[in-house]
Formats: C-alpha cells, sequence, structure tokens
C-alpha cells in the first residue's frame, strides 16, 4: 500500500508541473493578438516637431501601454509615398490606444503637435501567434 502511494504521489508531482505548463501555452495561443498603431505624419517644422512634441508624446505613449518598434524616413516600394515621418507603436490592445487618444494629456500635446505637423495617425490588428 506504502508503494502504490509513492508511485501515485510521484506520477502526480510529475504530472502538476507538465499540466501547468500546457495550459499556460494554451492560454498564450489565445492571447489578444497586439494591435499597432501606425504614424505618417507631414513635418512643417522640423525642429519645433523634435523639441516641443515628440519626448512628451513618446513618454506618453509609455505612460499608456505602448512600445516604439520604428520611427523615421521610410523607403517606398509601390504606390505614393508617406508623409515625412512614419512610426510604428505597439500596444496590447486596442482599448489602450483609445485611453490614450481621449486623455486629456493626449489632447493638450495634439493642440501643440497641430502647430508642426499635419497628423495621419490609425491602428492595425495584429495576426495572432500561429502554431
Amino acid at each position: 500500500m506504502d508503494i502504490a502511494r509513492t508511485i501515485i504521489g510521484a506520477s502526480i508531482l510529475t504530472l502538476v508541473p507538465g499540466c501547468l505548463a500546457l495550459q499556460q501555452a494554451a492560454a498564450q495561443d489565445h492571447a489578444e493578438a497586439p494591435v499597432y498603431f501606425i504614424v505618417e505624419n507631414e513635418i512643417l517644422d522640423m525642429k519645433s516637431y523634435l523639441e516641443n512634441y515628440v519626448p512628451r508624446a513618446r513618454d506618453m505613449i509609455k505612460t499608456h501601454g505602448g512600445r516604439y518598434l520604428a520611427a523615421g524616413d521610410a523607403t517606398t516600394f509601390a504606390g505614393e509615398p508617406p508623409k515625412s515621418r512614419v512610426a510604428i507603436f505597439v500596444f496590447d490592445n486596442l482599448q489602450q490606444i483609445r485611453a490614450w487618444q481621449e486623455s486629456a494629456d493626449y489632447k493638450e500635446l495634439k493642440a501643440i503637435g497641430d502647430k508642426y505637423a499635419n497628423f495621419r495617425n490609425y491602428a492595425v490588428p495584429g495576426v495572432p501567434r500561429q502554431p
């Protein structure tokens, strides 16, 4: 009887971590795909844009859960070229972007940015992780 309990106990201790790992992997596979925020801004005054808008925008994006992926001049391969400044950010979900765009801080900063650039910004859903 003690041998049977030992074998059963050892089996459970071996199976539980494996089951937990499988459960965690399955949860990650079904996790919400990220959302990419694309910026195509036509800069009217680059010096003022870089000094008065970009540093505050960068901090605000981080505060709202976003991360910079790319920024700068784009290379066009087909069609019309993008505006003079292109940037790509990634957020966990669209709600984070909406909260950022609807915040009083963003609205204040956008009014400053409008002096130095014409903004064209949009969000694109990411593709869920492939198995």
